[in-house]
């Protein structure tokens, strides 16, 4: 027997549908993806650490989930909204259903809403706090929770889902770089793509210091992608100022894009709905070329033509919004975008290469 469950935005809206998950109630800033593929890659990316995401798709489940593709230790996302869930699987790799896999995480699923409705009012209106609720009935006080929870727009979440000590990751042998890996909400798909490509992994907590950093003897360091507004992150601000005075080649990636460009003078912003999905088109400036490419943020690094700081390298060309930073004097680079994928595009995926040249030139 199907639960009924309500979807509660903080403009008043309600969309009334059925439970497939976890039987709880959950809030949190209501954002969607347009990935037609990924959705177990996107629940448990720690950058959608307390968001509930709307799939575009239509038809969400119907390949199950399969634990190597996993990006973390489980889901990070605080729900999951589809139009229609698919009950039984077809795929040989498939362990279990993504019904069972929300209840597991204790994470609730809402199927059955008109998700059109719902995205057109999102990228109207903009992401927005909401909240799910399972075999409740509809009332005035269900809003009222839902305004009673703080806006995305100052939460710094980077310390909430980062390893709480140091680990190593992969293979490491001596003729690879040895890499510091600051870990915001890394996604398992980064490690594994630095360990391939020529890095030995070290990942460290958020909150590590330069100075703590630098007894381990580094040649490079590589800033992740994490939830929440870079603003609040003045420690890792100050890292990378510290990284960068020293000269040490650095990488960042997603929210490691975002704490470059405040380490180097310039403001994040807000977007309304922000970039979520496998199809955002950047033109590298360099180049001239046009990758398409997986992104998943909310935030900004705000374009600044009187900047004598970091160089713009990229631009989103649906939006103009900056997508990449290149210092080649200073062993700079970062990315807005997710070259890992995981899922989405593959053709960002040269970026690792690139920085493994740079610090092979650096050493």
């Amino acid at each position: 027997m199907k639960k009924k469950a309500i979807l509660v935005l903080e403009n008043g809206q309600r969309y009334h549908g059925f439970s497939f998950g976890a039987e709880v109630e959950s809030m949190g800033e209501v954002c969607f993806n347009t990935s037609m593929t990924g959705y177990q890659e996107i629940l448990t990316d720690p950058s959608y650490k307390k968001q509930i995401v709307t799939l575009t798709y239509p038809m969400i489940g119907n390949y199950g989930i399969d634990p190597d593709v996993a990006q973390s230790s489980g889901i990070k996302a605080s729900g999951l909204i589809v139009k229609e869930y698919v009950q039984i699987p077809s795929n040989f790799t498939s362990k279990q259903t993504l019904s069972s896999y929300l209840k597991e995480n204790n994470v609730p699923g809402l199927q059955g809403i008109d998700t059109r409705k719902l995205v057109l009012t999102l990228r109207n209106e903009g992401a927005m706090r909401g909240g799910i609720f399972v075999d409740q009935a509809d009332s005035q006080e269900l809003l009222n929770r839902v305004k009673s929870i703080p806006s995305m727009a100052g939460l710094d979440l980077a310390r909430e889902v980062s390893t709480s000590k140091a680990y190593k990751f992969g293979t490491h042998k001596n003729d690879k770089f040895s890499i510091g890996v600051l870990d915001y909400g890394v996604k398992t798909g980064i490690l594994r793509l630095l360990d391939q490509h020529g890095f030995n992994v070290t990942v460290y907590p958020a909150q590590t210091s330069y100075a703590e950093l630098k007894t381990a003897g580094h040649v490079c360091y590589f800033l992740s992608n994490g939830p929440g507004d870079p603003e609040p992150l003045g420690y890792a601000i100050e890292t990378a100022k510290a990284i960068i005075a020293d000269g040490k080649p650095i990488f960042g990636i997603c929210l490691g894009h975002q704490v470059l460009g405040l380490a180097g003078g310039r403001k994040t912003y807000k977007l309304k709905f922000g970039h979520r999905g496998g199809n955002q088109p950047v033109k590298n400036l360099e180049n001239g070329r046009v990758e398409i490419t997986a992104q998943n943020h909310g935030f900004a690094v705000e374009e600044d033509k009187a900047s004598q700081g970091l160089a713009l390298s990229r631009v989103n060309l649906n939006d103009q919004t900056v997508e990449g930073f290149a210092d080649a004097a200073r062993n700079i680079l970062s990315v807005q975008y997710h070259p890992e994928a995981c899922p989405g595009p593959h053709d960002a995926e040269y970026l690792f290469r690139e920085f493994h040249e740079m610090v092979k030139a650096a050493s």
